[in-house]
């Protein structure tokens, strides 16, 4: 597994458009995963210690989010014949398992990772609420295991900001994680 670290911040970047299926039997779409404040958009994984060190904290993070308005979404775009801890059936029973308040959705074409120029699990976009980009970064200061249960939450108070302002904050520390698994 190789360590990426994904580009800064473009603000203002526009979110791109998907149509992809979930766990829950349904297609969704970026306008029905959005909060009236927002949407962060999570590449994720099954696989990659750097997600399974955070699974609890995304969980918790995107419950809380909702109530500030901002919605969330988890796409799992990697190669499934090469990973098959990622496969759909798998990603079912994580999302049921740890009970994900938000969609996950299979990037089998792996198209949208592309189009959003992901790179690595996880890679965290946050949009506003007219969906341009303010926040790509950690989490919090989590690698391959958890960072301390105190650690500052970088990803939930930049989502809180964009919520109640539009805008992300300037200084954004870029997450980490296992590069995308590419066919």
């Amino acid at each position: 597994m190789a360590l990426v670290i994904p580009p800064v911040c473009e603000f203002g970047l526009p979110a791109i458009d998907f149509k992809l299926p979930g766990v829950d039997g349904r297609t969704w779409s970026l306008s029905e995963c959005k909060g009236e404040n927002g949407l962060l958009v999570m590449f994720i994984c099954n696989h990659c210690p750097y997600v399974k060190a955070v699974q609890d904290r995304i969980v918790r993070d995107a419950l809380e989010l909702k109530q500030w308005g901002i919605g969330s979404v988890a796409i799992m775009s990697n190669n499934v014949a090469d990973y098959p801890e990622d496969s759909f059936d798998n990603m079912k029973a994580l999302a049921e398992r740890l009970d994900f308040s938000f969609p996950y959705l299979l990037d089998e074409s792996q198209a949208i990772a592309k189009h959003y120029n992901a790179v690595c699990t996880p890679d965290f976009f946050g949009y506003n609420a007219d969906l341009t980009l303010q926040y790509r970064g950690r989490l919090d200061a989590s690698r391959n295991e958890a960072a301390p249960a105190d650690a500052h939450r970088d990803l939930f108070e930049a989502m809180k900001l964009v919520a109640t302002t539009g805008h992300g904050p300037q200084a954004q520390i870029p997450s980490m994680g296992c590069s995308i698994k590419w066919k």
